[in-house]
């Protein structure tokens, strides 16, 4: 189980620190199936893995890679929302949330595929930069995004990048950094709605904790180097093939129940 938990953390990591997202939709699946928890461990085990890995990946781009008003407002609007997904997530069984977890992926695969064009916005750093139309459409995307954080426990960075360009016109550069900080901000407010009487057991956390942050590091680094277009076909045949175990896993153990 170790052993696992190191080689998925090590996983999930190199795949937020290479596009900016997409590791809590493995992590979930990940600490299920090869770590061993049960669902509702395995979502706030998730956000604090994902949250801290989110924080060593945005180093690299702490000065120039971050839009940090747009971080902030999208990130303030996604802590209550990311509250009331942890009160819903309450609510259902685990073969519900493991199938939602499916479709999830599904449409982050489905997101990788396509490229998504750069649109200047109001809030973005040009001259067609504004606050007063930049925050309505910033919390929206905040609370959705929130939401979802709470209820399966996913950053959500496969939809904030492409609603980061294409409704706040942030260059798809500033969009990656951008989109790690809302995710450490989604991924704290869920875990600490999460973690009330949630018990963390450390030695398989750690074990998956710390490859997936020195992971998220070392990819994030190397990014630039890699064809981008190459590691989002990649991601998304590995979000594929994780979905269709997940949903087929789920419908034979519900059938079976």
């Amino acid at each position: 189980m170790i052993g696992a938990a190191l080689a998925l953390g090590l996983l999930v990591g190199a795949v937020l620190g290479l596009v900016g997202a997409g590791g809590s939709i493995i992590a979930v699946p990940a600490l299920v199936y090869g770590v061993g928890m049960s669902t509702h461990e395995a979502i706030p085990t998730s956000l604090l893995v994902v949250g801290l890995s989110s924080i060593a990946a945005v180093l690299p781009r702490f000065r120039t890679g971050v839009n940090w008003r747009t971080a902030a407002l999208v990130g303030a609007a996604g802590i209550p929302a990311a509250w009331a997904g942890t009160a819903v997530g309450r609510l259902l069984n685990d073969d519900i949330l493991m199938l939602a977890f499916a479709v999830i992926m599904v449409a982050a695969g489905a997101r990788m595929l396509t490229n998504t064009p750069e649109k200047p916005g109001h809030c973005g750093t040009g001259e067609n930069s504004s606050l007063r139309s930049c925050l309505p459409k910033a919390i929206a995307v905040g609370l959705g995004i929130g939401f979802l954080t709470g209820l399966l426990g996913v950053g959500g960075g496969f939809l904030i990048v492409p609603a980061l360009t294409l409704f706040l016109g942030l260059s798809m550069s500033q969009a990656v950094g951008t989109s790690l900080v809302v995710i450490t901000i989604n991924s704290a407010a869920g875990f600490s709605a999460q973690a009330t009487g949630f018990t963390i057991d450390w030695i398989p956390t750690l074990a998956f904790t710390i490859p997936a942050i020195a992971g998220s590091l070392a990819a994030s680094r190397l990014a630039h180097k890699l064809n981008s277009k190459h590691v989002r076909i990649a991601f998304a045949v590995l979000v594929f093939a994780v979905a269709a175990t997940v949903a087929v896993s789920t419908i034979i153990g519900m059938a079976a129940g």
